[in-house]
């Protein structure tokens, strides 16, 4: 049995040893470099700001060129009111034209600068949404990464656990031996032992579950073998006045709503320019060239600049420009709407996440003394299992309550890194 453990062990720590460390630091480098929903993000920013131009806003003129040509073949059978017949068996028709011509809106009351601003702000909306994607990655990152951290504490606790069980099994051994001890006291320091194998051994795969998980979000291979560090570093000392102040400024989502209010009210500025006259400006430079085999005109050409311009009045669209103007002040409103209700849970996410920091920072400072009480328990118990002064039930209990300290002192230096890293989040420092 113990040969068992052992070689168990020994696996485990070759696997780990011969691994590649992975730090937080390039989690979340790898992620920003290859995470699918952060590269989708980026694409979706760049077409923004592909999207604004001058052009796609109808500031500047386009230009074109046209060319056209046909050939027919017709029997013409004429017959005039003066009585002249003109007959043409086979007349052959050519005709071949082309021109450039461009077209400039001159003067839309304005519209097209106000789409301009529209095209602005929705490229900055898209640089904000890129950035909130970001966080939002980069937490999730941050969380698995240390879950991978947390998972490995544990499966060391249990390590720890199983070399108290292992030296139970060895005192229960001698005592039974020498008659002090009764069988039953070995059975269970044996069932101990096997029970704590099991549970490293499902630990180990929970610990590879959560490395694929991390994986994933890093768009890496899930077979790639690394490890991650011993520890989660608990450095973090915030302002909780600093923090509220900072989050109306800082915070990418309420931005991102904020943004969305601001193109809502260029939105409605854009349709009221909807009644104002449009002016166009066209010019071009034609050429056409007819010929036919017989008829009156032989050959026909043509060619030179042209100028024009039209006014076009808005008199009547049947309430169509009203109604975009009606639909864009509801969806303003519904604009302000949301960024209020985001403002409250942005607001409440903020003071969760600041009492959960507080919270997890007082649990842990009493865990941290209890776990050694629990220790000192343990080895008390292990002590009088030896001197025979007590049973492997007592020393049983010693071991949960001590397993059970460990699970809570790692579960709470996890979920305050997780506050921690939620607060960043929060007010944009990841």
């Amino acid at each position: 049995m113990r040969i068992l453990v052992i070689l168990i062990l020994l696996a485990v720590s070759t696997l780990a040893n011969g691994q590649e460390i992975l730090t937080v630091d390039d989690a979340v480098s790898i992620a920003l470099k290859n995470n699918f929903g952060i590269l989708v993000a980026r694409n979706d920013a760049d077409i923004a700001k592909a999207n604004n131009t001058p052009g796609n806003a109808g500031m500047l003129p386009v230009v074109q060129a046209t060319g056209s040509g046909s050939y027919a073949l017709n029997n013409v059978d004429q017959h005039l009111s003066t009585g002249t017949i003109n007959k043409y068996p086979s007349l052959s028709a050519a005709s071949a034209s082309a021109g450039t011509q461009l077209s400039w809106k001159l003067f839309d009351g304005g519209k097209m600068f106000v789409t301009k601003n529209k095209l602005n702000e929705i490229e900055s909306l898209g640089e904000i949404q890129f950035k909130d994607n970001v966080l939002q990655t980069l937490y999730t990152v941050i969380s698995a990464y240390y879950d991978v951290v947390r998972q490995k504490q544990q499966l060391n606790s249990i390590d720890e656990v199983m070399n108290y069980n292992q030296e139970q099994v060895k005192i229960a051994q001698a005592g039974f031996t020498a008659g002090s001890l009764l069988k039953t006291n070995l059975l269970q320091a044996k069932i101990d032992l096997n029970v704590t194998m099991e549970n490293a051994v499902n630990q180990q795969f929970i610990i590879e579950e959560a490395k694929r998980h991390l994986l994933e979000l890093l768009g890496q291979g899930i077979d790639k073998n690394f490890d991650v560090t011993d520890t989660i570093p608990l450095n973090f000392s915030p302002d909780k006045n600093e923090l509220i102040k900072k989050v109306d400024s800082a915070n990418t989502t309420l931005q991102s709503f904020h943004k969305q209010m601001d193109i809502a009210r260029l939105v409605l500025k854009e349709n009221s320019k909807l009644f104002f006259p449009v002016l166009n400006f066209t010019s071009g430079y034609y050429f056409s060239q007819s010929n036919n085999s017989n008829g009156s005109i032989l050959n026909n050409r043509s060619f030179g600049p042209q100028l024009g311009g039209s006014l076009t009045i808005p008199i009547y669209s049947a309430g169509e420009n009203q109604r975009k103007i009606n639909t864009a002040k509801i969806q303003l409103k519904t604009a302000e709407y949301d960024f209020q209700n985001v403002e409250l849970q942005v607001k409440t996410d903020l003071q969760n996440a600041i009492s959960g920091f507080e919270n997890q920072q007082k649990l842990l400072k009493i865990e941290v003394e209890n776990k050694e009480l629990t220790r000192e328990n343990l080895q008390i118990s292990l002590q009088r299992l030896r001197l025979g002064q007590t049973t492997s039930l007592e020393v049983h209990m010693a071991q949960e309550n001590y397993m059970l300290s460990c699970t809570r002192l790692i579960n709470f230096e996890y979920n305050l890194k997780i506050a921690e890293t939620k607060l960043k989040q929060l007010i944009a420092t990841l």
